[in-house]
């Protein structure tokens, strides 16, 4: 069966314990189960936002197999595997459908520099390695530095049918549009940058894989709701009000200041693993003032 996606999924970040040495296993569930209960659409454990890099093949797999066991099939845990080693990709592509996943992530690999060519074929061995399983590419050049094209994403689709779906974070409104008027309905589109959100939903997007959902999954999910049934003044009327969180999100390396945001609210440490740091005072003032004005003016 293919994967639809759509709605607001959480890039969910990984709780660590005070020294960073070890997942925090009691928060991580804590934080599935709030967002479950608050109503998100889909969770995307052990992506970027996961801290991916730094987590252990042992970490990963204990992370997806958590999030999977609370999810019990309510809804899609899209798990992230994809890394600059078409082999260990592969790897841990098939480690985290064993573990119960639905679909896996696959980022453009950074750092190598692929030509187009070269992602072409990292995307499509893993795909016609995992059996059929869905695949969502995850295209980020801000991050990865390439940038996978609409020509080479039909070069994909059109060999590896199981390539579902794209994570838009090219931050460019154009590039959506481009893939939806080449793929129509054949394709997900996600939106891969909050503040965007409204924007590419309303050229056609599915909705939006978050970061700020790991603070506010109910509000992110109403967002999607209210776009994709067509109410465009509530659905102005929310993303607009949330505008200030998502500037917050992002005035440090993702995922310091969500992980501060968290923290501010008791539900996990701080704690990031080098070479990222802890937010400075400056961020926490910055994550803290911007919740304090979302908060009060949702009550009013």
């Amino acid at each position: 069966m293919k994967l639809r996606m759509a709605g607001a999924y959480t890039a969910l970040v990984t709780p660590f314990t005070d020294d960073g040495s070890r997942v925090d296993v009691a928060a991580l569930e804590a934080h599935v189960a709030r967002q479950l209960e608050q109503g998100i659409d889909g969770l995307v454990p052990c992506g970027t936002t996961g801290e991916s890099p730094t987590l252990t093949e042992a970490e990963q797999l204990e992370v997806i197999q958590r999030t999977v066991k609370l999810a019990k099939g309510r809804v899609p845990v899209v798990a992230g595997a994809g890394s600059n080693s078409t082999a260990k990709s592969i790897h841990h592509a098939h480690a985290a459908l064993e573990a119960g996943a639905d679909a896996v992530m696959i980022v453009m690999p950074y750092y190598n520099k692929p030509s187009q060519e070269g992602m072409f074929q990292h995307v499509t061995s893993v795909a016609r390695e995992v059996g059929g399983a869905p695949v969502v590419l995850y295209n980020i050049p801000g991050r990865s530095v390439v940038d996978l094209t609409t020509d080479t994403l039909a070069r994909i689709v059109e060999k590896a049918p199981n390539v579902v779906a794209v994570k838009d974070a090219t931050g460019n409104i154009l590039r959506c549009q481009q893939t939806l008027a080449r793929f129509g309905d054949s394709i997900d589109v996600m939106c891969g940058d909050d503040a965007l959100t409204l924007g590419m939903m309303a050229v056609g997007a599915r909705g939006v894989i978050s970061v700020t959902s790991n603070v506010y999954p109910a509000q992110l999910a109403s967002v999607c709701r209210a776009a994709r049934e067509e109410e465009w003044d509530e659905a102005r009327k929310l993303h607009y009000a949330l505008l200030p969180v998502h500037d917050a999100m992002f005035v440090e390396p993702n995922p310091v200041p969500a992980k501060a945001a968290l923290s501010h609210r008791g539900a996990m440490k701080a704690t990031v693993r080098l070479p990222l740091t802890a937010a400075q005072a400056s961020t926490r003032t910055v994550v803290a003032e911007a919740m304090r004005r979302y908060e009060q003016g949702s009550l009013q």
